[in-house]
C-alpha cells in the first residue's frame, strides 16, 4: 500500500512539474470589460463568487496554465463566475471552450452567456450534435477564424473537425460527466504549437476523484460556500405513495397561485419487473386530472426538439406541471418553479436527490420538495 502511495504521489508530482514548466497564453482584461457587465448585473456577487474570482483571474494571468477546480453547491452561482473568467480571455483576444455534458444544459448556459456577453459585444456561439448542415459549417468556420470567441458545447467540442485560431481557455461544467481523455482532446485543441489553455473545471457535487486529485495537489480549488441572497431553505418532506391525492390536491392549489412543479419519476415506461411509476404513465394520469395543457413531458428518449419545447414551454410558464426523469438532474433554471415532487424517491442515489432538489428554491417564494415512497419503507 505504501509503495502504491508513493507511486501514485510521485506520478501526480511529475504531472505537475510537466505542467508548471508548459506555458499558457497570459489572459488580462484589456479592454475593461468586466466592470461594465457587472454594471449589468441585476444582482451582486457573493463574497464567495468574489473570492473565487479574484483565484481565478490571478491564476489565468500568469504564463503557468491553471488547473483549477470550481466547486459550487446547486444555485451558488458557477456559471457567472465562469462567464467573467470567458470575458476576460474574449477581452484579451483569445477563445473560450465551455463544455456541458448535455444539450439541455448547453442551451441553458448558452442564453445565460448570450444575456451577459453580448451586449459587450462578444461574439457567443453554440457546437453540439443538433447544429447540422450549413448552420454547422458557419459555426466551424467562425471558430476557426477566431471570430467565435466563446464556444459553448457539448462533446461535439473536442470532435476532430473542430479546429479554435487561439483557445486559451477551457471551462468545464459537471465535470464528472467527462472522461480524462475527453478533457485532454479539448485541452490538445488549444496547443498551438507549445501553448496549453488555462482549464476551470466546475462541479456541484464533490466527488472521490476531484477529491483525490485535489489532496494531491494537482488541482487548485475554490469553493463557493454561499448562496445568493434572498434565496430561502427549501422544505423537504417525506410521503408515503398512498397519500397521492393529497400531492395532486395540494399540487391543485398552487398551479392555480400560479407556481410551478417538477414531477420526477424513476423510469420512462411501465416495466413488468419492476413496479416503478413510469413517466408516460404519470404523465397521463396528471393530465386527466390537472388539463392537457397545464401538463408538459421530458425525457431522455424524445427527440431533441420535442425535449426543448417540452422545457421552453414550461421555463415560459405556459404548462405548469412538467413531468420528467433524471434528465432536469442539472443546469435547469426556472426560478418560477417551487414545488419539486420526486416519486420513489428510495431508489435515487443521495447525490440525484440533492441536484433534483436543487431545481427549486432559485427564486424568491418558498420552496418545497416531497420526496414520495413506497412503503413499507
Amino acid at each position: 500500500a505504501l509503495e502504491e502511495l508513493v507511486a501514485q504521489r510521485l506520478s501526480l508530482r511529475q504531472l505537475n512539474i510537466r505542467r508548471m514548466r508548459s506555458r499558457a497564453t497570459p489572459l488580462k482584461d484589456v479592454n475593461k470589460l468586466v466592470p461594465q457587465l457587472r454594471s449589468q448585473l441585476p444582482f451582486v456577487l457573493t463574497s464567495a463568487q468574489e473570492t473565487a474570482l479574484d483565484d481565478i483571474l490571478s491564476d489565468i494571468a500568469t504564463v503557468v496554465p491553471m488547473h483549477r477546480l470550481l466547486q459550487g453547491d446547486v444555485g451558488s452561482g458557477k456559471t457567472i463566475v465562469a462567464a467573467i473568467a470567458a470575458l476576460v480571455s474574449a477581452s484579451a483576444g483569445s477563445q473560450t471552450g465551455f463544455m456541458a455534458p448535455t444539450e439541455l444544459l448547453v442551451e441553458q448556459h448558452f442564453s445565460n452567456l448570450c444575456d451577459w456577453l453580448r451586449p459587450l459585444g462578444i461574439e457567443v456561439v453554440r457546437l453540439t450534435g443538433a447544429v447540422m448542415g450549413p448552420a454547422r459549417s458557419k459555426v466551424l468556420s467562425s471558430i476557426a477564424a477566431g471570430q467565435a470567441q466563446v464556444v459553448v458545447g457539448t462533446h461535439a467540442l473536442f470532435q476532430q473537425g473542430v479546429q479554435f485560431r487561439k483557445l486559451a481557455l477551457m471551462i468545464v461544467d459537471e465535470q464528472h460527466r467527462f472522461g480524462v481523455h475527453q478533457r485532454l482532446k479539448l485541452k490538445q485543441k488549444g496547443q498551438k504549437g507549445v501553448l496549453s489553455p488555462h482549464q476551470l473545471v466546475m462541479t456541484a457535487t464533490p466527488i472521490p476523484r476531484s477529491l483525490a486529485l485535489t489532496q494531491y495537489g494537482d488541482m487548485e480549488v475554490s469553493i463557493l460556500d454561499e448562496k445568493p441572497p434572498g434565496r430561502k431553505p427549501i422544505k423537504t418532506a417525506i410521503l408515503s405513495t398512498e397519500r397521492m391525492s393529497e400531492v395532486v390536491d395540494h399540487l391543485r392549489r398552487a398551479i392555480a397561485e400560479g407556481r410551478q412543479c417538477y414531477w420526477v419519476c424513476p423510469l420512462v415506461e411501465e416495466s413488468e419487473v419492476m413496479d416503478l411509476t413510469a413517466a408516460d404513465e404519470r404523465f397521463k394520469r396528471l393530465r386527466a386530472v390537472l388539463g392537457d395543457d397545464v401538463v408538459g413531458l421530458v425525457h431522455g428518449q424524445m427527440p431533441p426538439a420535442e425535449k426543448d419545447a417540452a422545457m421552453a414551454a414550461f421555463q415560459e410558464g405556459r404548462t405548469r406541471v412538467l413531468v420528467a426523469t433524471t434528465v432536469i438532474e442539472v443546469g435547469v433554471n426556472v426560478p418560477n418553479a417551487s414545488i419539486m415532487v420526486i416519486e420513489r424517491a428510495e431508489i435515487f442515489g443521495l447525490a440525484q436527490l440533492h441536484q433534483l432538489r436543487g431545481r427549486v428554491g432559485r427564486g424568491t417564494a418558498q420552496s418545497t420538495c416531497l420526496l414520495m415512497y413506497q412503503p413499507p419503507l
